[in-house]
C-alpha cells in the first residue's frame, strides 16, 4: 500500500510558478510510474504528466508543454512538478497518483493508477 502527500500548492499571480511536490511511504517508489492530474470546479479530472520509473521518460498533456516540468528523486521516494508561467486555466486541485504495472506511456487515464494523494490546492487568479 502507497501512500502519498502532495504539498506546494497555493495562490500565485499570472505568470508566477509553484513547485508541487509528492511525498511516498509505505511502497517501493522506484517500482510506480509517477502521475499528476488536476481537477478544475465542475471539470473533470485531467491528466497533466507522467513520469516513468527510471524517470528518463516524461508526458505531458499540451496546454502544459514548455511550462511545467516532472521529475522524480527516487532516493527521496519524492515526484515534483515544476509549474511555470502559470495561467488562470491552471486553477485546480492537483493530485499526484502511482501505478505499479504498465508503461508511463500508456498512463495518462485515472484507471491505470492504484493510489491517490489528497490533492493541493493551486489558484492562479485572473
Amino acid at each position: 500500500q502507497v501512500q502519498l502527500v502532495e504539498s506546494g500548492g497555493g495562490l500565485v499571480q499570472a505568470g508566477g510558478s509553484l513547485r508541487l511536490s509528492c511525498a511516498a511511504s509505505g511502497g517501493t517508489f522506484s517500482q510506480h510510474i509517477m502521475g499528476w492530474f488536476r481537477q478544475a470546479p465542475g471539470k473533470e479530472r485531467e491528466f497533466v504528466s507522467a513520469i516513468s520509473r527510471n524517470g528518463i521518460s516524461t508526458y505531458y498533456v499540451d496546454s502544459v508543454k514548455g511550462r511545467f516540468t516532472i521529475s522524480r528523486d527516487n532516493a527521496k521516494n519524492t515526484a515534483y512538478l515544476q509549474m511555470n508561467i502559470l495561467r488562470p486555466e491552471d486553477t485546480a486541485v492537483y493530485y499526484c497518483a502511482a501505478a505499479g504495472r504498465g508503461l508511463a506511456s500508456a498512463s495518462m487515464t485515472g484507471r491505470n493508477y492504484d493510489y491517490w494523494g489528497q490533492g493541493t490546492q493551486v489558484t492562479v487568479p485572473s
